[in-house]
């Protein structure tokens, strides 16, 4: 497939506005990547990965009302996006491993530790077109 074709759909969501802006900038570099969307909260984050059936998922996991974990039993397994976690509180590294996500990134994360997480989102990615 050509990758210039079809770039990476990319939600972000967390309830801070600028760990989210954090991400957008972070992301912004990379052509490969095009942000569809983003969520401040665990509803929001359902709906818009109903509407934009994103590749890609940064989902914090602390978030008012329902967390990332909650989003995640809400989407069908077969509309579930690549997870990457980010959020400030390593206590939940197991459950999110668990619930196969991918990554899960530190807050505050390094600009390579983000990158690491992106490269290996891509590569799931990848293999997931090269499996349907």
């Amino acid at each position: 497939m050509d990758r210039e074709a079809k770039k990476i759909r990319t939600l972000i969501v967390d309830d801070e506005p600028l760990a989210r802006q954090s991400i957008r900038l972070l992301l912004k570099a990379d052509a490969e990547v095009e942000v569809v969307g983003e969520a401040g909260s665990g509803a929001e984050a359902v709906k818009a990965i109903r509407r934009h059936s994103p590749d890609l998922v940064f989902l914090d996991i602390q978030m008012p009302e329902m967390d990332g974990f909650g989003v995640i039993e809400h989407i069908d397994a077969e509309r579930m996006p690549v997870v990457v976690f980010v959020t400030a509180f390593d206590r939940y590294a197991l459950k999110a491993f668990e619930v196969h996500a991918l990554d899960y990134l530190l807050k505050p994360f390094s600009d390579a530790r983000f990158e690491k997480a992106l490269r290996q989102a891509k590569a799931q990615i990848g293999q997931r077109e090269i499996s349907h």
